[in-house]
């Protein structure tokens, strides 16, 4: 028989060039089995039926004319009539029979099946996925569009699924996206892999991309994970666990988990009665509460699941001849701990999308209500009429522009989706079907809110907003905004290293677009206010914390940590991980916590800790706290989260700087804590820069020099005491200047005497992009960086290359 008149093929046998005989998921499993399982990645076994199996089965029934006249000229925007049409198709192909040859070739290779699989003889359980010839291409993702049916047992089970495989090829999602794509109905042809089912009913399955989805930074895994079967978190039925793990130092041996949230995953789909193949042999039971709050993966596991998605992510990138992130299914066997790859595709969304333009949405000041809040899908803002909609029946309730609110969404709901300008779920993470559909679509949306469709009034105006971090936000009524474009095509290089102050972790991979060549200033105190939110003593002791709401509040955030100050470290650790990620291998200067007395007193626990000064601003912060009695334990989980990420997770770009710091024997003090902490200077290549910020660093810059790799100027502080006034008193604000005199000579000074002794000195602060004339007072006197706002980056890039182009001119002597 030729290999083109083949009507069942073992999955084994087949790989990418195969997609027109099985399909671009089958193929691509094929491919997995052939080619990576001596990698380590581990994929079920099973066999595919053949598009030749298909047209067998269209032609020895007689359907392509039936098809043809219920398909020919059909407007998949008039509901009623792909409804009609759909329904027609679909019952004349669950009506057929499967021709004889096929149906005996099918039981033959299921036998063979059971044989390879059955520990105590009987039929294998498997899955039945539908394959069509046109899915998984990169430039159309079918994802979805066809039935798979779970725990299918026995030979007239798996005849009866495979029946519905078949007539799933015309359901009106795959209709509808046939013709968006310029597909021909008659000539897809569908294919069905039959698969070892693995038992993650048992244990835990998920999805995970190559790619970040959400920024499309590509040196990240996303991994999402929930109890039982996938098709929960497929369809976005629960809110998922999920991990943000970096690749460049995965594939060198680390360990760099740069985030971990724990979801709620409140079902878990598990086996019903066997046998039918009828899609309801599974069902969806509630999840033990003491289940929901743990991990559905360990880290180990979800770290191996992170080095596959690289190893599959390489292999298809080789055979494309192009970078390709890809899309992967994944799941557990609770039986033997394995783990499987069910399946991979091309991401289709992200890694087309251009870099020439950097758009950001930004909300004007308001006082709007927020609503509720979930996942950000992108970072986008709309507004309009919230529909709350139960059924993708109700679509003639839906205009063009409204925002859709949904307990979940599937494929069925695509041509709603096609119409929004949003979407709220109560349901689902960031690998859901909403928030897959959001992406491509380009919709703002916000996922796994939980209560969505019961705070949210059908009919208002609302607005959702997803350019404020990882949480999305629904805000009572239209809230204004504004949309922000930035070209960053090809920039002119300059001597002066151009870098970025960044706060926010969760902001860090859309920053990184931005090109710049590091941070200049990244902020502990961000991380501490806003992710950890308890002061750092109140963990180690909590006996001390007075107020019994703020006990149970704290008690509340380390719930499932071994210790309080485990919290506090991973935390911590995850936030400054995330910002080195973003940037790497660029450097990343990370300045230890600068809170004053106040601001600490205002975390949960702080009020117990902190004294009460007069003048916060030059009282006890910076260095003095690292070394005190009162505040060195807590200082050194500062530095055990620093190690966590330099040592643990690879990530050595990272650089510590110490703030205020007064003399120079202060920064001994200083570079001991640390050492006992295991951070030695010099060490691992280990940098350590102080702020240069009071008028003594400048003066003993010398003696500071021996002891420190390189100086960021803080303006704001130097300005402050070189003019001796209280930045926070508006008395005096009219006297704050930068560019004074005074405080320009305390700058020349500073620069001259670090570059004299061969130490790196830059600036963090707004004014060289606020005032054109202090930029070029900074370039004309050496500086060797300065670190600016995102906003800024760009075209201070731009006006400092005409600086230096300008001086090169004047000077011939002048640096390049």
């Amino acid at each position: 028989m030729r290999d083109s008149d083949r009507l069942v093929v073992p999955l084994a046998g087949v790989g990418l060039d195969a997609i027109a005989e099985v399909g671009g998921k089958n193929a691509s499993l094929g491919e997995m089995i052939q080619r990576l399982e001596p990698a380590g990645v581990r994929v079920p076994g099973g066999f595919a039926t053949t598009a030749a199996a298909y047209r067998l089965f269209i032609t020895a029934n007689g359907l392509r004319p039936v098809l043809a006249g219920l398909l020919d000229g059909l407007d998949a925007d008039d509901l009623a009539a792909l409804q009609a049409a759909g329904q027609g198709a679909r019952e004349r192909l669950g009506q057929a029979e499967l021709p004889p040859e096929l149906a005996q070739a099918i039981v033959a290779a299921y036998r063979e099946l059971s044989n390879e699989l059955a520990s105590g003889g009987g039929p294998a359980v498997v899955a039945v996925r539908s394959s069509a010839t046109a899915e998984d291409l990169p430039e159309a993702s079918f994802a979805g569009q066809q039935e798979t049916f779970l725990h299918v047992e026995g030979e007239a089970a798996l005849l009866e699924a495979c029946r519905r495989c078949y007539a799933s090829l015309f359901t009106d999602r795959a209709i509808v996206y046939r013709q968006q794509h310029g597909f021909d109905h008659l000539e897809v042809a569908l294919s069905i892999g039959v698969q070892r089912m693995v038992r993650s009913d048992l244990a835990s399955s998920g999805v995970m991309f190559s790619i970040d989805t959400e920024t499309g930074f590509r040196d990240a895994v996303l991994l999402t994970a929930a109890w039982g079967l996938g098709e929960n978190v497929v369809q976005g039925a629960v809110n998922p666990d999920e991990w943000l793990i970096f690749k460049p130092t995965l594939e060198q041996g680390f360990a760099p988990i740069l985030s971990r949230r724990l979801g709620s995953k409140a079902l878990r789909m598990v086996y019903a009665d066997p046998g039918g193949g009828d899609g309801r042999a599974v069902r969806n039971e509630a999840v033990a509460p003491e289940d929901s709050r743990r991990f559905a993966l360990s880290d180990a596991e979800a770290l191996t699941l992170a080095r596959w998605a690289c190893v599959i992510e390489r292999h298809y990138g080789e055979r494309r001849g192009v970078p390709t992130p890809m899309d992967i299914e994944w799941a557990k066997d609770g039986l033997s701990g394995e783990l499987f790859i069910l399946q991979a595709r091309p991401e289709t969304v992200e890694s087309r999308r251009g870099g020439a333009v950097l758009r950001s949405w930004h909300l004007e000041p308001h006082t709007a209500e927020e609503i509720t809040s979930g996942r950000a899908i992108g970072a986008s803002v709309s507004s309009g009429r919230a529909r709350v909609i139960h059924d993708p029946g109700e679509i003639a309730r839906f205009m063009d522009g409204d925002l859709l609110v949904t307990r979940r969404t599937d494929p069925d709901w695509e041509p709603i989706l096609r119409k929004a300008s949003g979407v709220v779920t109560d349901q689902g993470g960031r690998t859901c079907h909403a928030a897959i559909i959001a992406r491509e679509m380009g919709l703002t949306a916000i996922v796994g809110t939980g209560d969505g469709t019961g705070r949210i009034a059908d009919g208002d105006t609302i607005t959702l907003s997803c350019c404020e971090g990882d949480v999305g936000h629904v805000y009572r009524g239209a809230v204004p905004f504004r949309v922000e474009e930035q070209a960053i095509g090809d920039l002119p290089a300059t001597r002066t290293r151009i870098l970025m102050n960044v706060g926010n972790p969760e902001e860090a991979f859309h920053l990184g677009s931005i090109p710049c060549d590091g941070v200049g200033l990244a902020r502990l105190e961000f991380i501490i206010a806003n992710h950890i939110r308890v002061h750092p003593m109140a963990l180690l002791e909590p006996g001390r914390v007075a107020d019994p709401a703020e006990r149970a509040a704290i008690a509340a955030l380390v719930a499932g940590y071994d210790t309080p100050a485990d919290y506090y470290v991973d935390l911590l650790s995850q936030g400054m991980a995330r910002i080195a990620a973003a940037f790497h291998p660029r450097p990343v200067i990370l300045r230890f916590s600068d809170f004053k007395s106040n601001e600490y007193a205002r975390l949960l626990g702080g009020a117990a800790f902190e004294p009460t000064e007069e003048n916060p601003m030059i009282g006890w912060r910076g260095a003095s706290r690292y070394y005190a009695p009162a505040f060195r334990a807590a200082f050194a989980l500062e530095c055990r989260a620093l190690r966590r990420v330099r040592e643990s997770m690879g990530l050595a770009n990272v650089i510590p700087m110490v703030p205020f710091c007064r003399t120079p024997e202060e920064g001994d003090r200083v570079l001991a804590v640390m050492a006992g902490e295991g951070l030695v200077r010099g060490k691992d290549g280990l940098e350590v820069y102080v702020m240069c910020e009071l008028p003594s660093n400048v003066i003993a810059a010398e003696a500071f020099a021996e002891r420190f790799d390189g100086f960021s100027i803080g303006s704001n502080d130097l300005t402050q005491l070189t003019l001796g006034l209280d930045r926070d008193s508006a008395l005096v604000a009219d006297l704050f200047e930068e560019r004074h005199p005074a405080v320009k000579d305390m700058i020349r000074l500073a620069i001259r005497t670090a570059r004299r002794c061969g130490r790196k000195i830059g600036i963090c602060g707004q004014a060289p992009s606020d005032y054109p004339d202090f930029a070029r007072f900074l370039v004309e006197e050496g500086i060797d960086s300065i670190s600016l706002n995102p906003d800024a980056v760009v075209p201070t890039r731009i006006a400092i290359a005409a600086l230096e182009a300008e001086r090169n001119v004047a000077s011939p002597a002048g640096r390049a």
